[in-house]
């Protein structure tokens, strides 16, 4: 059969091939082809022009098919849609595959070029780096409102954030008090967090002392008291 224009429509385990001749009528129609047997299909076919959408796994099956010595462009979905039947009829796989094996024959298109493997190694590592400061600067966005109802207002951006801390925890000089386990002066800070969270930890053991020596006296009491009975 002579072959000479091939859409394939990509899924993820069944894809669409709709093949034409060289007077445009359909010489290949298989509206499900496994994964497993697509590229030998593709193997046994003369040389010739197949397009496809520019989806997930378009640029890996393009560098595929090339090495059959086919010709491979890809297009984007939008540029695809006005070929597609309209109605019920154009919503399944094999209609699909008979939009892009017409719209690639249009002199007109746009072509999406095909990556090799170490470009797309390259766009991962940024998209990677990008979900990453994504991901980031949700969290701190998250954290950013939780915080400002307790009237602590943080800066807008990460970076700032990070530097005002740093700063602050470079020129503040806490003098831990004697006897008091490590607790600092709160006359002897030089930030407003620290000396509010001085003044905190100072009462807190002020009062855990006093409850102590509550304890301690009511001891010695009830001693005194059963000795002398």
């Amino acid at each position: 059969m002579n072959i000479i224009t091939v859409g394939i429509d990509l899924t993820k385990n069944v894809f669409a091939v709709h093949g034409v001749d060289d007077n445009g009528k359909p010489a290949l129609v298989k509206p499900k082809v496994s994964r497993a047997d697509s590229l030998p299909l593709i193997a046994q076919l003369p040389p010739c022009t197949i397009g496809m959408e520019a989806c997930s796994g378009a640029h890996h099956w393009a560098r595929q098919f090339r090495q059959y010595g086919h010709t491979v462009k890809l297009m984007a979905p939008k540029f695809v849609a006005p070929y597609r039947m309209t109605g019920k009829r154009g919503k399944n796989d094999a209609a699909d595959a008979a939009a892009i094996c017409e719209a690639v024959t249009r002199p007109a298109m746009l072509f999406v070029p095909v990556k090799e493997e170490h470009q797309q190694i390259i766009l991962c590592l940024h998209r990677t780096r990008q979900g990453f400061v994504e991901e980031r600067t949700a969290s701190y966005n998250r954290l950013r409102g939780l915080i400002a109802e307790f009237g602590i207002v943080l800066p807008q951006k990460v970076t700032a954030c990070a530097a005002r801390s740093a700063r602050t925890w470079k020129t503040c000089r806490v003098t831990p008090r004697r006897g008091s386990g490590g607790l600092p002066r709160p006359e002897t800070t030089t930030c407003a967090a620290c000396s509010s969270w001085a003044r905190g930890r100072c009462s807190t053991a002020s009062a855990t002392s006093k409850i102590d020596s509550a304890a301690g006296r009511a001891h010695c009491k009830s001693g005194a008291a059963t000795g002398a009975r």
